[in-house]
């Protein structure tokens, strides 16, 4: 049951089948370069934008009930480690991008929530949210996509608290610590005002993150049916003792929100790179991206910023070290 719900409902392979029947059809060879080129891009673009589609719906409503209003009084309950869990977990519902994040991660600054816990929910917003696990299920094997949100959890979670430790509160600017707090309550929001609001997100989005998921796709394309495999190996390979780093380096100044990286990564899986280069890729692009980087230089001073982009790159490497020391040894 659980492998024709993965291939055939997450995955859509029917979908695969189906366009790859109405190209050879249509006269096109899908084993050549050419042909499978366009079998990958019109599949993956299809089916992640389907997905993209259903997955966005039923976040923003269960969003809709986690206001940044709301989040603030939850987050301020807690106190030490769970309230770094809460703000990490409460960014799995929240927008797909890390520009997205930001505005949301500047309010609970300036409702006086700790840095560490604000930084908390600034790193697991981009990186890890609902629609990411679903999707990564659609592509990859399910315990990849779970591997994939639990590392982002605990890089949110101890990357926040380290933030926390090195006392980096005085460096985030005094226009977001002073900004005036104004309360909201969302108690009378319909059933239909949160469908309304889920929809709006939809089409929002969708506009939004449309033409990353073609350029993941694309480049995907070319990865998966164009680049030889000796080519991905030698830049990317086990036998690259710096292969991580690079795909670190890389995926910075990449902007892309989690939907436009995966296929990129599900291509550079199939070439043979070691899952832990892969996902520190996904992880550099989603966390780390240049544009969202430029954004937050507005909320906080360099120290910090620096400080943050340390400890996230980082990470993100240690997590790919880690994990294609675990692949390569069992």
């Amino acid at each position: 049951m659980w492998d024709f719900i993965q291939s055939q409902l997450l995955g859509m392979k029917w979908l695969n089948d189906l366009i790859g029947l109405l190209l050879s059809q249509l006269g096109l060879d899908t084993k050549s370069q050419l042909g499978g080129s366009i079998h990958f891009f019109i599949y993956d673009t299809i089916k992640i934008l389907v997905l993209l589609s259903v997955l966005i719906f039923i976040i923003s409503y269960i969003q809709s009930y986690f206001p940044p209003e709301r989040s603030k009084k939850i987050l301020g309950r807690f106190k030490g480690i769970w309230a770094n869990i809460i703000s990490a977990l409460l960014g799995t519902i929240t927008p797909f991008c890390s520009c997205s994040s930001i505005p949301i991660f500047m309010g609970f600054t300036s409702a006086g929530l700790p840095v560490g816990v604000t930084f908390s929910f600034l790193i697991s917003s981009p990186m890890v949210d609902l629609g990411s696990l679903v999707l990564l299920m659609s592509i990859f094997d399910w315990k990849i996509a779970i591997v994939y949100v639990v590392v982002g959890l605990v890089l949110a979670v101890f990357g926040g608290m380290l933030i926390e430790k090195l006392g980096m509160e005085q460096y985030v600017e005094s226009f977001i610590k002073d900004a005036p707090n104004v309360t909201i309550d969302d108690e009378s929001v319909s059933r239909k005002e949160r469908i309304a609001f889920a929809k709006e997100q939809v089409v929002t989005t969708f506009k939004k993150v449309f033409p990353y998921v073609l350029v993941g796709v694309g480049i995907g394309a070319v990865i998966h049916n164009v680049l030889p495999e000796s080519f991905i190996q030698n830049v990317l390979g086990e036998n690259n003792p710096f292969s991580v780093i690079l795909a670190t380096i890389v995926g910075i100044p990449m902007y892309a929100d989690i939907f436009g990286t995966i296929p990129i990564a599900e291509a550079l899986y199939a070439k043979g790179v070691g899952l832990g280069t892969v996902l520190s890729f996904m992880m550099a692009v989603t966390a780390l991206s240049l544009p969202s980087l430029i954004m937050l230089r507005r909320a906080v001073k360099p120290k910090l910023l620096f400080t943050f982009i340390a400890i996230v790159g980082v990470g993100i490497m240690i997590i790919g070290y880690g994990f294609n020391a675990f692949q390569y040894l069992f």
